[in-house]
Formats: C-alpha cells, structure tokens, sequence
C-alpha cells in the first residue's frame, strides 16, 4: 500500500512537471498561437472544486493545457464566486471575467490584475466594443446595463431596461447592442451614440436566454424559455420569423438555467447553427443557407450542455461540457482537463490569438456570425 501511494505520488509529480516545462517551451517572449481562454469557475456545479482563474489551452496542438492566470473574484473566505462572462480588447491588450460581483481587467501580457470593481446591481455576461474601449455590462438580472470604460473601469452610462439584465451582444458595426433579459420576451437594441433604446425584436415565444447574431446585423437566433429548439428574429423590422423545435428528442428536467435549450451559435459562415440540448447532453446541428433553419443531425456529448462557441475560423466547436468537437468530422478530439488532469466544464470562454508574444485578434463568447468579416 505504502508503494502503491508512493507510485502515485511519483507518478503525479512527474505530470506536474511535465506540464510545467511544457508551459516554459510553449510560451515564450516570442510565442505566436491559437490559444483558447477558459474562466473558473464557469458552471456553479463547480464552485465546490474550489478552483478558479482562467486556464489557457493551446488549440494547435491537441488542446494541451498550458497555464493557470490568477485573477480575483473570490468571496467569503477566499473561496471563489461564480463567473458570468468573459470578453477581450485587443487594442488594450486585456481580458476581461465577470462575476456575479464584479469586473475583472488582467493584462493579457504581464498576466496581472490590473484592477476589480462592483457596480451598481452586480454583474452578468457582458460585451466589448469592436473599438476595445467600451464594455456593455448587465446588473445581475436586475433592471439595468452599465456602460463601462474598458481602461479605467469608470461609469459611463447606465440603460435602464426592466428586463431582468442577463446576456449581451455587441453588433460587429459598433453601432448598437443587443441586450436580453430573463423577465422579456423582447430583445432591446440600443445605439452605442446616445445609448438610446431604438427598438425591441419580439415578442418571442418567452422571455430570451442565449441568443446570437449574424454578421450582417439582420437575424437573431434566440433560445427561450419551455423550447427545446430556437427562434428566429429580423433585427431591422423587429419581428420574430420563425419557431424551430428540436424534432425526434424527448424534453425532461434539465441540471441547470431551467430551459431545454441553454445554448446557441453559429458557425463564423454562418451556414451552421449548433443549439444545445440539456436533458439529451446533446449537440443539435441545423442548415442555415435554408429559412428556417432545418435540422441535420446530432452530436452526443458527456455531460449536459448549456453553451457552445467556436474558434474564430470555425474548426472547433466548444461546448460548456469542456469537449472540444472538430467541426468538419463532428467527432470529439479531447476534453478540457486542468494541470491535475481533471476534466473541466465552462460557459466562459474564447479565442485569443497572439504574434511575437502580442495579442492580435480575439474571438467571442456567444458563436457570433463572422461571415464577410
């Protein structure tokens, strides 16, 4: 027994140093790269594991693991509060994490936190300007969004919607975002130049959960509540198009947000829309060149899934299972593990690419559409 313990313990220190030369060789002062950056804890199943950061993986090379980067969010205690996004500034060179607390900025370079702060109402899933210079940040399903400067952190505005502030979209002009809450089956469109509220989209057939955009800023492709499945919305004359249901899956209790469908995006052409399915831990894939949308097949999936986002040319797909699906096969080539080896699981998490050791280009969180662009 004592050898046994022995052979363990040898066995995982050898992987830990494994893995810490591994991060020495694999980023350096020069290094260039795909890497995808995943903030914990992402899942509030997972906040008893105690850990939290954002775990860095390179995508080139089998998704291997590559660093922890301390950030803060921590509570009571020191233990850690659940994040609600994440989203980047290439020009700033920062990530940003949310929690249910507050913002984060760290330095995507020296890897420090460069400051956290709280506002008014909390923090939920938030959107970075095309420009890097201004976050649209939801209070934490309460009635307004605050606009923050992405340098200081300062209060700028505040958009008052009553709409129970959850999840936001930035439109790839920078003209206006989107903005959905958990108590409105409308979705709000706001104009970046006086922060006006412009125009609803809806009603849908519930108040809205994820939701994506196409790059051309004319559909949205909503999940609500009681669908397994989507809605399809015009975002020029505000009305909802279509209602696509999942066909030939059963609906059951799911083990988080209380919806069949937690989950949509599209692939960046556009021709591909991959919505989740809790109960089934499935991955539903749909034809986008047709309207609506048609259903193509499925993918099975180790857990229950209740996000999914891509890389920025559209290889890989990542649901918040942590698997990591090769679109063109739809086979799944490796699961997110951390540096014991443990799998993880995230609904926070992107594409950050660098040259020479600089950030040049980040992807998104929610699966935008990215064609044209």
């Amino acid at each position: 027994m004592v050898l046994a313990t022995g052979m363990i313990s040898l066995s995982r220190a050898r992987h830990w140093l494994l893995a810490f030369f591994f991060t020495l060789s694999c980023w350096g002062a020069e290094q260039s790269g795909r890497f995808l950056y995943v903030a914990e804890p992402g899942i509030r199943d997972y906040l008893e594991y105690g850990g939290h950061g954002i775990l860095v993986y390179d995508i080139d090379h089998g998704h291997r693991f590559v660093k922890r980067i301390a950030t803060g969010g921590t509570g009571a205690k020191g233990k850690p509060v659940n994040v609600k996004g994440i989203c980047a500034s290439i020009p700033l060179k920062r990530i940003y994490v949310t929690t249910i607390k507050s913002l984060m900025a760290i330095d995507l370079v020296t890897e420090k936190l460069l400051w956290e702060k709280s506002y008014e109402g909390g923090c939920d899933r938030m959107a970075m300007s095309p420009d890097g210079k201004t976050i649209y940040v939801p209070s934490l399903e309460a009635n307004h969004w605050n606009v923050i400067d992405a340098e200081s952190g300062e209060l700028i505005h505040k958009i008052v919607t009553n709409s129970g502030a959850h999840n936001t979209i930035f439109g790839p002009d920078g003209k206006e975002v989107y903005m959905a809450g958990l108590k409105s089956p409308y979705l709000f469109v706001a104009a970046t130049q006086d922060y006006s509220i412009g125009r609803k989209i809806g009603p849908f057939g519930g108040e809205i959960r994820p939701f994506t955009i196409n790059a051309d800023q004319t559909r949205c492709y909503v999940n609500v509540n009681g669908l397994l499945g989507f809605e399809v919305g015009d975002l020029h004359s505000g009305q909802m198009l279509a209602r696509v249901k999942v066909e030939g899956f059963k609906e059951g209790p799911t083990k988080r947000h209380g919806c069949p469908s937690h989950g949509i995006a599209l692939t960046p052409d556009e021709k591909e829309l991959w919505v989740t399915d809790a109960f089934n831990s499935r991955m539903h894939i749909f034809d986008n060149t047709v309207m609506p949308p048609k259903q193509k097949e499925s993918i099975e999936l180790r857990d229950q899934p209740g996000w999914i986002t891509f890389t920025v040319k559209g290889d890989y797909a990542y649901p918040s299972t942590c698997d990591v699906i090769e679109t063109k096969s739809r086979k799944i080539v490796a699961v997110l593990k951390d540096e014991q080896e443990k799998p993880i699981q995230s609904e926070k998490l992107m594409e950050i690419d660098f040259e020479k050791g600089q950030p040049v280009r980040a992807g998104d969180q929610f699966g935008i559409g990215r064609k044209h662009r």
